[in-house]
């Protein structure tokens, strides 16, 4: 996804499940979720200024470090070229 180019045309609400499972599987905690996770209560936050509103979102990754973000996407990598050899080797012509 090259400067933000999708060879497959629809494909994001695929990858945003694919990066919620990954995420959840390494206990990550994301969404709106991830701010109760770490005790923040969203309305008061959002009250004193702390976080503005507009960015408490179900999209929140801002609490998890980039070690943990870089380890879900090697994840999403490593399954989607796992995915696509499974289904090359499946293929009749290439058995033979």
């Amino acid at each position: 996804m090259a400067k933000g180019k999708q060879l497959v045309p629809g494909c994001h609400k695929a990858l945003d499940a694919l990066k919620y499972e990954i995420a959840a599987e390494l206990g990550l905690p994301v969404g709106k979720q991830g701010l109760s996770a770490f005790g923040a209560n969203e309305e008061f936050a959002t009250e004193l200024g702390g976080i503005p509103v507009s960015s408490v979102k179900e999209d929140y990754w801002g609490h998890i470090a980039s070690r943990d973000t870089g380890a879900v996407g090697g994840a999403i990598t490593s399954r989607l070229i796992r995915q696509a050899e499974e289904t090359l080797f499946s293929l009749p012509h290439v058995n033979q």
